[in-house]
């Protein structure tokens, strides 16, 4: 990822991904190449889609050929931020944040390139490791002189949790957290020559905070950038579901519900996302959403935008197992599709429709498709009924169309050991569930 040239300013523009830029930042990057950091919270082992915007940004960052610089806040995950909060976090042990910084970098390489051998690789830090060994008077004597406590109060994210709306008030270590960012941004500019420190919206006071304490402690010019925090078109919080976030650790969301969550999304949001979250140029993005609005049924950019995230966060044949997995839904499918499926995967497709239980034992012995349909569930009213939707060709069982009444299903017809999948016509289902 050597230099390109690209504008990094100018490709985060058309892409709406830039809320607050300082003066001089635009220029100063066309000048030459730098590293840049953007700080994440460590006290998860996986990010989440609420970190992807941040992680785009850095990727946008290398490919127009500057440094990008990962920081995870092991010192300040053991504070909190108050930006945006109305409470403090958790602390967390040593142990668990090394363990999550590993996960978390495992993530990261899939969007970056930390190859050392390239001229802008990325680099990953913690600032516990500088932060650890700070003492608390010599924090106040090297830092806390240079910043005044007026400066300080000044950021409405101190505003907000001092004001008269604020039950809990604020702690000092809490307050103290800008002083602990802006130290981050200090060291990164004194060791890796770090000019530039990105992030969300509410991060801007933090920013700035450090950019100010650059100038004042060592006569140097640093500059902060910002991208707006991103909402539904609806108004309400992105990445957020009635399961709580979405993960980008398949063990705590599947490569199929990550692939949902970006198929599901609405036409504007669709339209929005597809520039954020993806690395698809300009005229590519143009024609899919011309496309798209041309014929919207066909969810063109929630496709495109559903392939390329879990393409880029899991894997092309995670791609292939999702989309195989969405057409079930709509009619199609086969018998080994079902069967290539994760269980869990298997259950999100079918969550909701009609569900019966079916003792183990009347199926060592077999049971004939009519009692299966009418008698063992109630799948159909009656044998009779069952008896004219199979002469119809309506029913299919685990995908694969039933023509004979007389046909016995035993444990070999079972999918994951334990179901089957039962088809009447071409969109009422039911799952059974051996017991």
């Amino acid at each position: 990822m050597e230099n390109s040239n690209k504008n990094f300013i100018e490709e985060l523009k058309w892409r709406g991904m830039i809320h607050d830029i300082m003066a001089g930042t635009e220029e100063f990057l066309l000048k030459e190449s730098t590293a840049a950091y953007i700080g994440f919270d460590p006290t998860a082992d996986s990010l989440h889609i609420g970190h992807l915007v941040s992680v785009m940004i850095l990727k946008h960052f290398q490919l127009a050929g500057h440094k990008p610089i990962v920081l995870l806040g092991g010192a300040t995950g053991m504070i909190g931020d108050p930006s945006g909060r109305s409470d403090e976090r958790n602390l967390l042990s040593e142990e668990t944040l090394r363990k999550n910084q590993e996960a978390i970098k495992k993530q990261l390489a899939k969007f970056l390139d930390f190859n050392k051998g390239s001229a802008n690789s990325a680099d990953l830090v913690n600032n516990y490791d500088w932060m650890k060994d700070f003492s608390f008077l010599e924090f106040i004597r090297e830092i806390g002189k240079h910043i005044t406590v007026n400066y300080m109060m000044s950021k409405d994210s101190v505003k907000k949790r001092i004001g008269e709306e604020s039950k809990t008030g604020m702690s000092f270590a809490e307050f103290s957290y800008q002083l602990v960012q802006a130290t981050d941004f200090l060291e990164l500019y004194k060791t890796k020559n770090c000019r530039l420190q990105m992030g969300g919206s509410d991060q801007w006071g933090n920013i700035t905070t450090g950019t100010e304490l650059i100038r004042r402690k060592t006569g140097g010019e640093a500059f902060a950038l910002t991208c707006p925090l991103i909402t539904k078109s609806d108004g309400s919080k992105f990445g957020k579901t009635e399961g709580g976030n979405v993960w980008l650790d398949p063990s705590r969301t599947s490569p199929y519900k990550f692939y949902q969550f970006w198929l599901n999304t609405s036409d504007d949001d669709a339209g929005k996302y597809i520039k954020i979250f993806t690395a698809l140029g300009e005229d590519e993005i143009k024609t899919l959403s011309e496309e798209h609005k041309d014929a919207p049924h066909l969810r063109i950019l929630q496709k495109r935008l559903a392939k390329e995230l879990t393409a880029m966060v899991h894997s092309e044949e995670d791609v292939l197992t999702s989309e195989e997995a969405s057409r079930i839904l709509f009619g199609k499918g086969t018998k080994e599709t079902l069967i290539k499926i994760s269980e869990s995967d298997f259950l999100n497709i079918f969550e909701g429709v009609p569900r019966f239980d079916i003792n183990n034992s009347d199926l060592k012995s077999k049971i004939n498709i009519l009692d299966l349909l009418a008698v063992q569930s109630s799948v159909c009213a009656s044998k009779g009924e069952a008896r004219r939707m199979i002469k119809s060709g309506g029913v299919s069982i685990n995908k694969e169309r039933i023509e004979d009444p007389d046909k016995m299903i035993g444990e070999e017809d079972l999918l994951n050991g334990k179901y089957i999948l039962i088809q009447i016509g071409k969109k009422k289902y039911s799952l059974l569930t051996i017991i």
